[in-house]
């Protein structure tokens, strides 16, 4: 039998092919944006105590109710914005999972999706599978600003959904209020929805404040707000996440939802909602992960790399251009190989693979991993 691919120019992920050249290699992997810590022993001993009391069968489609209160007075003592956890947040298999669900609930066929790369690389692949366009606007190292103007050109009356990722990976840079202000502006008085990835809202750095789309009430309305507990709690392979819409908005959400996974995790989510009750357990993080990129940048200052310091998330773009005009595929490969540190090369997510010469490095690593990988770096 021959098919034909809905997805014929998708193959093996940079992310997949990285990791598996440190192993291959024994490189220390900072490719990947995973820890290779543990995460507190607390939150692993009530995910346990949840599963010897029973919490083993389905969970509510939307989620268990305990967990979508805790997560409605995250909003409200965090950004003084309310959601309804009867009908405005659903827990969700991680927070790709949400972000394809929401693609899948409301793009169709034409419809066009604008994207800001470089972009994380689950977005345009559930886009083209259910029939949309992606758009591009291709933000430039290093500074990675949108130019609003060029936002506005691009928005035709095919436009269905805006996509942004603010603290965002891989630049590891922020949306500005300014920049909500504007993104607000070009789109108020139309239908076009905003799917706001907020994945590392907790780790944002140097004082300044996340500027989440709720924050801003023409945004809020048209929004889905996507977040992640593997990224803020150091447990990525638990696969837990959730969204914030408006009413109108979830339930098409939840029709698309409760046909892909249904629910998510029960006893995670029942540990979740207890842990969620002590705030510094999230407050706290950018604290933490500022000490990791500060601890890193340092010991590279005298390096041939050149840097910006990662506004958020857990994630550090080096530049390389004086060291080699090698493209940042195959310099990130050589490394890999000869020098025992994996990375990602950029160009994967930027528009016809720009290479703008730059790698990104994960941070959320031990301190001893921190400094094996600057040992290497400043000998290159």
């Amino acid at each position: 039998m021959q098919h034909r691919s809905k997805l014929p120019n998708v193959g093996t992920t940079i992310f997949s092919v990285m990791s598996s050249l440190a192993q291959d290699n024994q490189a220390l992997n900072l490719s990947q944006g995973f820890p290779n810590f543990k995460s507190d022993q607390k939150l692993i001993d009530l995910v346990s105590n949840a599963m010897n009391s029973g919490y083993n069968q389905y969970a509510p489609m939307a989620g268990t109710m305990e967990l979508r209160l805790a997560i409605a007075n995250k909003f409200e003592n965090i950004y003084n914005s309310s959601y309804n956890p009867d009908s405005e947040i659903t827990i969700t298999a991680g927070a790709t999972q949400a972000i394809f669900t929401i693609i899948s609930a409301f793009i169709k066929q034409d419809d066009e999706v604008i994207i800001f790369r470089p972009a994380y690389d689950c977005y345009e692949p559930a886009i083209e599978l259910n029939g949309g366009k992606v758009i591009s606007v291709q933000l430039q190292a290093p500074e990675y600003k949108v130019n609003w103007e060029e936002v506005k050109r691009i928005i035709t009356f095919k436009t269905k959904m805006v996509i942004i990722n603010t603290p965002q990976n891989p630049s590891g840079t922020i949306f500005s209020k300014e920049d909500m202000t504007k993104l607000q502006d070009l789109l108020r008085g139309t239908d076009i929805i905003l799917l706001s990835d907020e994945v590392y809202e907790h780790i944002i750095f140097d004082g300044e404040q996340h500027q989440s789309a709720c924050l801003y009430p023409d945004l809020k309305s048209r929004s889905f707000i996507v977040a992640s507990f593997g990224k803020t709690f150091h447990n990525t392979g638990w696969k837990m996440g959730y969204c914030c819409a408006p009413k109108e908005l979830m339930a098409e959400f939840q029709k698309v939802h409760q046909f892909n996974v249904f629910c998510a995790t029960h006893p995670i989510q029942k540990a979740l909602a207890d842990y969620l009750q002590e705030p510094h357990h999230y407050l706290e993080l950018s604290t933490f992960y500022q000490r990791k990129r500060d601890l890193f940048l340092s010991l590279i200052a005298n390096s041939r790399f050149k840097f910006t310091p990662a506004q958020g998330t857990y994630f550090q773009v080096l530049g390389y251009s004086a060291i080699t005009t090698e493209n940042d595929v195959d310099f990130a490969k050589r490394l890999t190989i000869e020098h025992k540190i994996a990375s990602i090369p950029l160009s994967i997510f930027n528009t016809h693979n720009l290479d703008h010469k730059v790698l990104r490095f994960c941070l959320a690593k031990t301190d001893d991993t921190l400094k094996q990988a600057a040992d290497i770096l400043n000998i290159i």
